[in-house]
């Protein structure tokens, strides 16, 4: 559907030329039987350059290209106007641009989830900062199993993790016998604070949906989008910000396990494969099973206080959560999980509500 779009709006474009061909009598053009002006030539000249660079930006600016396309849009249709009984049919084109221009606003314009995540990220990752380089001496204090995974990860000798971003593709449902919805996402967590943005873009039926969780303050908010428009869940709340502290803990246990260092956190070992860790933000301290297997790589994270939210994101379950992953490989000096999902654990039984696959991890980019 992108690329046929683009095939119109070039289409589109290239059609507004032929307004100034005639004005110029560049062309025999016996379409046009009302004459044109060399001045209002020279503006079917820039429409149809106006509507050719929306189109490139459509693919190469997706942030910018709706500006471009809006103000093309409001000169083509003043020319097809001027020139109604020869150029009318243009009208069609222009709706179907516009359509899309409101989208590309909705999306991507200052009030979008996608601006509002960019304008979070950029205010902290402005912010300097030094992390220390994690020794030895950092682990002693650890479980043995926790130590072995620090080090088969790569965290002993680089910085501490400030920041780090991931990039996911995968796909998730609200229950076990509800559709899958494609999605890609990308995140940026600051341990230190802590804060989490989470964005993500997925598909229902061929309909965007736009979620957007963002952790910061020691609160938590969710929000889901229909078309980037119609809002489906507005949630916030101490339960919320209860359940995402366990995916702040999550996190870093499977993407920046350097921070586990942190002598706020606290651990025990539950037995020779497992331990249980307890992570404190504000008021809430919450826990879970850290499962490691016989080359030291944790493979699962469970959780009873990550709360189940409804489908309206309005009520809270308490429900055990974990989180199953592996597929080990490199990204950069780090080596981490690639593949993992997510479970429920209702008493009717489990079942996967997310499965995801890491596509690139930056850590510390730019500090």
């Amino acid at each position: 559907m992108r690329w046929l779009f683009v095939v119109l709006v070039l289409a589109h474009g290239l059609i507004h030329f032929m307004g100034f061909a005639k004005a110029f009598g560049l062309a025999e053009l016996p379409e046009f039987t009302q004459p044109i002006s060399q001045g209002l030539g020279v503006a079917w000249l820039v429409a149809g350059l106006a509507l050719l660079t929306t189109a490139i930006l459509y693919i190469a600016r997706p942030r910018i290209w709706w500006m471009v396309g809006f103000a093309a849009v409001l000169l083509s249709q003043a020319l097809i106007i001027s020139s109604w009984s020869d150029a009318s049919v243009g009208t069609f084109a222009n709706a179907i641009v516009l359509v899309d221009v409101l989208y590309g606003f909705a999306s991507q314009g200052p009030a979008s989830f996608r601006a509002q995540y960019r304008r979070a990220v950029q205010e902290r990752l402005a912010k300097p900062a030094q992390p220390k380089v994690v020794g030895e001496a950092d682990l002693a204090p650890l479980p043995e199993q926790l130590q072995r995974y620090l080090r088969l990860t790569g965290a002993v000798g680089q910085p501490q993790v400030h920041h780090f971003k991931a990039s996911w593709r995968g796909r998730i449902r609200s229950g076990p016998n509800d559709p899958w919805m494609p999605f890609t996402a990308e995140q940026y967590n600051f341990p230190g604070e802590p804060s989490r943005f989470f964005r993500m873009d997925a598909t229902r039926s061929g309909v965007p949906v736009d979620v957007y969780h963002a952790f910061q303050e020691q609160s938590a908010t969710m929000r889901v989008r229909l078309l980037s428009l119609l809002p489906v869940v507005d949630s916030s709340g101490p339960d919320l910000t209860r359940a995402e502290t366990v995916t702040l803990f999550n996190d870093i246990c499977l993407l920046a396990p350097s921070t586990l260092v942190d002598p706020a956190i606290r651990w025990e070992e539950v037995d020779a494969h497992s331990v249980r860790g307890y992570y404190t933000v504000g008021a809430n301290t919450i826990s879970a099973v850290l499962i490691f297997n016989e080359a030291g790589e944790l493979v699962d994270f469970v959780s009873d206080d990550r709360l189940a939210a409804s489908a309206d994101g309005k009520q809270f379950l308490p429900r055990r959560w974990s989180t199953p992953v592996g597929e080990y490989r490199s990204f950069g000096p780090w080596r981490v999980c690639s593949r993992g999902d997510g479970r429920w654990h209702p008493e009717e039984g489990e079942f996967s509500y997310i499965e995801l696959e890491l596509l690139d991890l930056q850590i510390n980019d730019g500090r």
